[in-house]
């Protein structure tokens, strides 16, 4: 169940929390991306916890390819798999095919294509997926879609949403049927739809209300992110916002930077979720609260201070930027791990801040000064 506490009088921003059987989430949340059920970077369930994570991300296709949904079902699901007793959130595995381009093929019933391990040939329709992620166990399910590349001839958009729809619905006849069987691990496992539309506002606008008819747990919408400008992103949002239920959680799919999450956050968004502050963690690129900064600069060589001297994550408590440096520089374990640690702690930590802000009714100027600055290059 989602309520919804406060909106900003002066913005679309909203502050709430989505109950779950594994843990009351609060919004606006990043969800920490946990591909292969593990954070690249060598970070475990336990390490999430330290740094403030609600909720973990794990990804349908690659567990169902390795080490197996069936086996991850035996073992009790997601979170005995992993230790992490806080609320999950799995794909549905659309993104995967979009991405495979080269290697499927899509129908009415579903996908077929060929793994990116062993070219093994795998078949995905919407009772597939559900039935992957029934087996995961995971808080939240995705429904199955078709994640459109922008640009993309307006006709094609237009019939795949309406598949897209179709999808949905088979997804939700199947999530329920899965849900009232007695071996299923998680009984209350809720359904999250997808709009789709690439960047064309009314068949955006147009999906958003087939998909509404349907009353899904929350609403996501994807197909952003994929090569567009920022500025048709934040377009589209703010298409669709007004179409999207009030009383269910939003969701931006594969969002983004911080300053992208400040912007969604003001659009209207509850959700996001993006690999960016673990991939550029492990090539030394971080975010702080006075912008970006590039740890493998050579001034940084011998700075004794922490990456943020306004941050409280392990890395910043006990080592400095030289030190961490040299262990990336080195190619060592430790110097990755630490640098993820980080940028995971300051995007939950930037959570935490909008929900404070949302709280204390002092949120426009926080976004007024924070959409600036964390888009910057840190002087320091």
């Amino acid at each position: 169940m989602f309520v919804l506490d406060k909106t900003d009088p002066q913005s679309c921003a909203r502050r709430g929390r989505l109950i779950t059987p594994h843990g009351t989430i609060e919004t606006p949340v990043f969800m920490n991306v946990a591909t292969c059920a593990a954070i690249k970077g060598g970070l475990s369930a336990f390490d999430l916890k330290e740094v403030s994570c609600q909720v973990m991300l794990s990804n349908t296709y690659h567990l169902h390819i390795r080490p197996g949904d069936k086996l991850i079902h035996d073992l009790g699901g997601l979170q005995k798999f992993t230790g992490w007793d806080r609320p999950t959130l799995t794909d549905s595995g659309g993104f995967q095919v979009f991405s495979l381009a080269s290697l499927r093929r899509i129908k009415e019933e579903g996908v077929y294509f060929a793994s990116h391990i062993d070219g093994k040939r795998i078949f995905m329709g919407p009772e597939q997926s559900m039935q992957i992620q029934s087996h995961l166990g995971s808080t939240i399910a995705m429904a199955f879609d078709e994640c459109i590349e922008n640009p993309a001839e307006y006709n094609y958009v237009k019939n795949s949403c309406d598949r897209t729809t179709r999808w949905l619905l088979r997804c939700k006849t199947e999530l329920n049927r899965l849900n009232g069987l007695e071996d299923t691990v998680n009984p209350h496992q809720m359904l999250f739809g997808i709009n789709q539309g690439s960047t064309y506002a009314d068949l955006r606008i147009r999906h958003m209300e087939q998909i509404r008819e349907l009353d899904t747990d929350g609403y996501a919408i994807g197909g952003l992110a994929v090569g567009e400008e920022t500025e048709e992103m934040y377009r589209i949002i703010e298409a669709v916002e007004p179409y999207m239920p009030k009383d269910k959680p939003r969701y931006l799919m594969g969002v983004g930077t911080p300053q992208n999450i400040v912007e969604g956050v003001h659009r209207g968004v509850d959700f996001f979720d993006c690999v960016m502050p673990s991939r550029n963690a492990r090539h030394g690129n971080l975010f702080t609260w006075n912008g970006k900064m590039n740890l493998l600069n050579e001034k940084y060589m011998n700075d004794p201070r922490p990456i943020d001297e306004n941050c409280g994550c392990p890395a910043c408590r006990h080592h400095s930027r030289a030190y961490i440096r040299h262990l990336i520089k080195a190619k060592e374990a430790l110097g990755m791990r630490l640098a993820v640690i980080h940028n995971l702690y300051f995007y939950n930590e930037l959570m935490q801040k909008i929900r404070d802000a949302l709280d204390g009714d002092y949120y426009e100027s926080f976004y007024q000064k924070y959409r600036v600055v964390l888009g910057e290059r840190n002087p320091d």
